[in-house]
């Protein structure tokens, strides 16, 4: 009986030694997060197409982004009437130093981010021309406009990992600023 005693206490330590290891195949990988970006800054850049405008520029700067501070430039857009521009958008996070371009982020991640425009009241029509090769991105859009008329321009930067659909309905804000818009 001493010789199959050894053999069942050998081959119980043996289990309880492999069952205190860690299972390498099954080890739980902690998810990546992908931190926000602070946005300071959103410029807006038009160059008149038909390059009869000068080119104009209208910002929305809130100093320690979201929150806290107000906002110490928030411009109104004044565009000419029956004109098309060529738009631009530029971010910037100038909480720190040197001041980061967020924008390069945008389009480096471009198929996560989706830029949406939502006008009212304004004769102004705006299209996105730039893609992340599926779906547009909204960094560079045409904004076409009508006759002398007010209103407002929401502009909107969704943040749309693994859900890009081309849709604005998905994702989550990463910054929504409403422009007052005044066609002259």
């Amino acid at each position: 009986m001493k010789t199959f005693k050894l053999p069942i206490i050998i081959l119980t330590a043996i289990i309880a030694i492999n069952g205190c290891k860690k299972d390498e195949n099954n080890v739980e990988i902690p998810p990546v997060i992908n931190e926000e970006e602070v946005i300071t800054t959103l410029k807006l850049q038009f160059t008149d197409v038909a390059g009869v405008q000068s080119p104009v520029e209208f910002t929305f700067r809130d100093p320690d982004g979201a929150g806290g501070l107000s906002p110490d430039i928030y411009d109104d857009i004044q565009l000419q009437q029956s004109t098309t521009y060529a738009c631009s958008i530029l971010l910037l996070n100038e909480t720190v130093s040197p001041v980061d371009t967020i924008s390069n982020e945008v389009l480096a991640e471009a198929d996560e981010h989706l830029f949406c425009f939502d006008v009212s009241g304004a004769e102004a029509t705006i299209v996105r021309t730039d893609s992340d090769g599926t779906y547009e991105i909204g960094l560079e859009s045409i904004w076409t406009l009508g006759g002398v008329s007010q209103g407002t321009v929401t502009v909107i930067l969704k943040h749309q990992p693994g859900i890009k659909d081309g849709s604005c309905e998905v994702g989550e804000t990463d910054v929504e600023v409403v422009f007052n818009l005044e066609v002259i």
